[in-house]
């Protein structure tokens, strides 16, 4: 009797001593569960992280662009006017400069329109002696211009015809044109479209009147309605 008492008891612990290493067993799973939970949900979040820096710094990339394009003002100045607006365009633009310059300069007796004999009142009666020689038509980097301005002043409701050969010189394609003129009274007119038909290139924009001493702040505005 006793026997069978010893044998149900350690019977007893056997068993209380299993389920007690089972349990153990259970806990350190679960903790090693637990562990894994964490560690792949911090694996997670750095991946994507990484992966938002990583569009950021494409999306970087593709929005920044190095502007490329230069703007020239070319302009012929009879008496100061046309050369006083173009300078101001350059320095508004950032642009170069180029002077049309005949090689036989107009005097102030030259450009006495009123008298019938002198130089461009012979020049308008005859259109053959329009045909002024420039010092030079070539720009330097011609080619690296995508903008350019074109100033004159009004003689007889046209452009004044020494520009006229610097625009037949020259290849205006791929090119935007913007004409501008000085003139008391005159406005535009025709003249930057029959300076258009003579070259026959370029992408030529509805040009501009200016009067003398043409304050810098109009000739910004004018720019800016541009949209270039």
């Amino acid at each position: 009797m006793k026997t069978k008492k010893i044998a149900a008891v350690l019977l007893t612990c056997i068993v209380a001593i299993g389920l007690m290493a089972g349990c153990g067993a259970s806990n350190t799973n679960q903790s090693a569960s637990n562990n894994d939970s964490q560690s792949t949900s911090t694996n997670q979040s750095g991946n994507e992280e990484a992966d938002t820096n990583s569009e950021n710094t494409t999306d970087t990339t593709e929005n920044t662009s190095t502007g490329n394009g230069k703007t020239l003002v070319v302009y012929y100045s009879a008496s100061g006017n046309t050369k006083d607006v173009a300078e101001k365009i350059a320095k508004i633009t950032e642009a170069d400069l180029f002077e049309v310059e005949p090689v036989e300069p107009y005097t102030d007796d030259d450009l006495d329109w009123t008298d019938d004999d002198s130089r461009v009142s012979r020049e308008h009666d005859d259109e053959s002696l329009r045909d002024v020689e420039l010092v030079s038509t070539t720009v330097d980097n011609w080619d690296s211009y995508d903008t350019v301005y074109i100033g004159y002043p009004i003689w007889w409701g046209i452009a004044a015809w020494p520009v006229d050969n610097f625009v037949k010189e020259n290849d205006f394609t791929g090119k935007t044109v913007i004409p501008f003129c000085t003139a008391a009274t005159s406005g535009i007119g025709d003249s930057g479209n029959l300076l258009e038909e003579m070259t026959g290139t370029g992408d030529w924009k509805e040009g501009e009147r200016f009067h003398g001493g043409a304050s810098e702040s109009d000739i910004s505005s004018w720019i800016d309605s541009l949209g270039l």
